[in-house]
């Protein structure tokens, strides 16, 4: 049954797989978070990312290499990358919801960008205006061949959402041209940042084309000998230092290393590299237990936008970048198509609901860079750090976010050849190869989830449904993948209903991670939860939770936020503290005067929509 869907195919369709997706529009999602970040992306987001493809100079940085206009180059050497996001952000939108509007913008960015491209195929408006002397000469920094990655994605997704052929050939050419000097001519430079390869092969998947596919091999395999020029920040920066065959560990910048992991599966499936696969799983493990925030953020370093070591997870310095969290969706999700593995499905789960879902206001109008777990009462760097902005001068986050809101459907279910996955709950509907499943659900605040099987092929066919780590299993056992099975002759009307354990739960850190030593955190479902000073009566920073406090739900309106659950706590409050000589002492803390008091924590996604005040994921426990 794995080739139940050939519709408008989403940004990743694979040749080969355990599981293959569905359709970009095979899932219609009509209610929930998931619901309402698609709402607020389609009626605010995507039209202040249009807005500032103008403003940012996205757009009059390509008249100028086409030769049109006045004024000077705009922002930085890889700003053509902000367009070339929105654009994919708009073909999604537009597949899953036809618009006159979307269809016109794409059209005009794509003659936009054929009359700016040269003869020879080559298309970067930085370069071209500034730097012409220097094309390809400064690959470890220039973006070249990042921003061709973010161009074929667009040209991808143009093409599979139905809104013609300049853009896909604007992205053929210049894929050629890279054909022809780093594959036909034997160039070995590679670009710095990693992004490029999955491209490469997503568009090799389009267009069949198999040079596409051995240029991103051939990258691949040639990064980690030392052929990237160094920049000073080292050769782990930019993944030059081991081959990745040979690799470990996630090292270097956070988004470079998740984006080549995603080229690293596609490689491994479309060739039938075992060795290659095996090895990015090696990573991935490595990475889930020594780095990944409980929010499934990544990224330890402001210096370098880096991985550290370890263990090394400080709350209040994290970066946790909100561009990180998208492409470890992605990579995850090629994980999953490619072994089946519920575990991907369950990282994919708490990275949408936390990581990714913080960095987008309530209104959908203001975006964080950088995701932090803690914020103090004496913040002073607010450039990122500080309140959500509407754009950045580095905007790499907003279209990135608008890109994988507007495609959500595509990483909700998959088929295989005994039937239908579904791994993320979402209410709404779900059609492949004949069957058509209604997803009745209030998750992630309510744990039914109750399934209406509308049309059905005939014959037996298996519905596989997730059953995630956090939840006890109940009466459905899961298999080996981490999925409950039912197998059986499916007939119309069918109901089934699934009970997800949504108690809340006190979550203590891995000893080794000594920031967190002595803290907890709280979690319902997939939901990460954080305190905010605006809930509570007393100052957060003298709050302790009790090791076995009890945890109550309440469901509120909060201004700002809106509908939520609350989660309160058993809490104690120490006495204030003050400033006197050095804070260390040989009393401790815990046995001064404590007050039993009550704390209210929020969904960690929603916070910074009221005060802007303090916060805290990881509190101290008494």
């Amino acid at each position: 049954m794995s080739d139940l869907t050939d519709r408008v195919r989403g940004p990743l369709a694979p040749s080969t797989g355990v599981q293959q997706p569905l359709g970009i529009d095979d899932v219609e999602i009509e209610g929930g978070p998931f619901g309402r970040w698609q709402q607020i992306n389609r009626e605010a987001g995507i039209p202040l990312g249009l807005e500032q493809m103008e403003k940012s100079g996205a757009a009059p940085n390509l008249r100028l290499a086409a030769g049109e206009g006045g004024g000077s180059f705009q922002g930085y050497r890889f700003q053509d990358s902000d367009l070339y996001k929105q654009l994919e952000a708009v073909a999604w939108e537009h597949a899953r919801r036809p618009d006159d509007g979307y269809r016109a913008f794409v059209a005009e960015s794509a003659a936009l960008l054929a009359r700016a491209q040269r003869p020879d195929g080559y298309l970067n408006s930085h370069y071209q205006v500034v730097k012409p002397d220097k094309i390809f000469a400064e690959l470890e920094y220039s973006h070249e061949m990042y921003c061709a990655g973010h161009l074929f994605q667009a040209a991808v997704a143009a093409a599979r959402a139905g809104l013609g052929e300049e853009l896909p050939a604007v992205a053929r050419r210049f894929a050629d041209l890279l054909v022809q000097r780093f594959l036909v001519d034997g160039d070995d430079g590679i670009d710095g940042h990693a992004e490029v390869e999955t491209a490469l092969v997503e568009l090799y998947r389009l267009t069949g084309e198999r040079p596409y596919l051995e240029l991103a091999r051939k990258l691949i395999d040639n990064r980690g000998k030392g052929l990237i020029a160094q920049t000073g920040l080292g050769p782990l920066y930019a993944q030059d230092h081991l081959p990745v065959r040979e690799a470990d560990t996630a090292v270097g910048h956070a988004v470079r290393q998740l984006y080549l992991e995603a080229g690293v599966v596609d490689v491994a499936v479309e060739t039938g590299d075992e060795e290659l696969l095996a090895c990015s799983v090696r990573r991935w493990e490595d990475l889930v237990a020594t780095k990944t925030s409980i929010t499934g953020g990544h990224g330890s370093r402001h210096d370098g936008e880096a991985f550290g070591e370890r263990y090394e997870l400080p709350p209040d310095r994290a970066y946790n970048e909100s561009c990180a969290a998208i492409a470890s969706i992605h990579w995850n999700w090629r994980l999953l198509l490619a072994t089946g593995h519920g575990r991907y499905a369950d990282l994919i789960e708490r990275t949408l609901y936390n990581a990714f879902a913080a960095s987008t206001s309530a209104d959908g109008t203001r975006f964080f860079y950088v995701n932090p777990l803690q914020r103090r009462a004496d913040l002073f760097e607010d450039a990122y750090l500080g309140r959500r902005r509407d754009w950045f001068a580095c905007a790499c986050c907003p279209p990135n976010i608008m890109r994988l809101v507007a495609s959500l459907g595509h990483y909700v279910a998959t088929t295989d050849a005994e039937g239908l996955s579904v791994h993320q709950y979402v209410p709404g509907t779900i059609r492949a190869g004949g069957i058509t499943l209604a997803v009745e659900t209030g998750y992630p605040w309510d744990g039914r989830v109750r399934f209406t099987v509308r049309d059905t092929p005939g014959g037996e066919w298996t519905l596989k449904l997730r059953v995630p780590a956090w939840s006890a299993p109940g009466d459905l056992a899961p298999n080996a993948d981490g999925y409950a099975e039912i197998r059986r002759d499916w007939k119309s009307g069918d109901t089934f209903t699934l009970d997800l354990d949504l108690t809340p739960r006190l979550v203590r850190p891995h000893r080794k991670i000594d920031a967190l030593r002595g803290c907890a955190a709280i979690e319902r479902g997939p939901l990460v939860y954080c305190f905010e000073q605006i809930d509570q009566g007393d100052d957060l920073e003298d709050l302790a939770l009790l090791p076995e406090a009890r945890l109550r739900t309440v469901e509120r309106d909060l201004p700002g936020v809106g509908r939520t659950v609350q989660i309160e706590a058993d809490a104690l409050r120490l006495p204030p503290s003050t400033p006197d000589g050095l804070p260390y002492g040989t009393t401790p803390q815990d046995l001064q005067a404590r007050t039993p008091v009550t704390a209210t924590a929020v969904p960690y996604y929603q916070w910074d929509n009221r005060d802007g005040g303090v916060m805290r994921v990881w509190t101290p426990l008494a």
